[in-house]
């Protein structure tokens, strides 16, 4: 980033945060972009996900054949 010396004295980062901290509420406060623990939750909850669903095909009834009777 570039620093950007602003009228008083004081650098300023230039780029996509430029001093804005954004604060979030409700859903957003726990996956976000901006943060790194935000983009951790996403990943957890991606490997969360797949490991049910990985889960639900290994553990699932399986379908019973019909026992084969001689006639």
């Amino acid at each position: 980033m570039v620093d950007i010396w602003s009228g008083n004295g004081q650098a300023v980062m230039a780029g996509h945060d430029s001093g804005s901290h954004p604060q979030f509420t409700g859903f957003q406060k726990y996956f976000n972009s901006y943060t790194i623990t935000g983009r951790r939750n996403y990943v957890l909850a991606t490997y969360a996900s797949l490991a049910m669903i990985i889960l639900y095909f290994k553990l699932r009834p399986k379908k019973q054949k019909p026992a084969l009777t001689e006639q």
